[in-house]
């Protein structure tokens, strides 16, 4: 599976394992960014990955930074994209089942990098369930 990753300074070294953890798990990831603890705007990175994922460059994405919150509202802003802050795995398991998510956001403050590969372990193997979820899927997109 292609995965577009980014983060920004506040979330760098979570977003460089995980990198590394979906590679050796057989998966291609993008990289966006950034690539230096110098502190920058998590918007531009963020933005990049989501625009992958909504172009269809790649099936799913993960940002990081801080706290999460920041990526997962800029990723939103793209038309197609379904961004979740997950701080757990029943979280990413029903973001999956019920919102069809396609992108994944963590906050380097708050989330483990064991923690985050649970996450992201249940987030790429849980299959959207469809069925009544799908005209609500349907309506976020306005």
């Amino acid at each position: 599976m292609n995965i577009s990753i980014a983060s920004d300074h506040g979330g760098l070294e979570l977003k460089n394992k995980i990198a590394g953890y979906l590679v050796s798990l057989g998966h291609n990831v993008v990289d966006f960014g950034t690539y230096t603890t110098d502190s920058c705007d998590y918007p531009d990175f963020a933005h990049q990955a989501a625009e992958a994922v909504a172009s269809g460059k790649c099936e799913r994405g993960v940002v990081v930074c801080t706290t999460g919150i920041g990526v997962s509202m800029v990723a939103n802003r793209h038309k197609g994209v379904r961004c979740a802050l997950c701080t757990n795995t029943d979280q990413a398991k029903f973001t999956r089942l019920h919102n069809n998510a396609n992108m994944i956001a963590f906050g380097q403050k708050y989330t483990t990098f064991d923690m985050a590969k649970l996450m992201l372990d249940v987030f790429l193997d849980t299959p959207f369930e469809g069925g009544r979820h799908q005209k609500r899927v349907e309506k976020i997109e306005v």
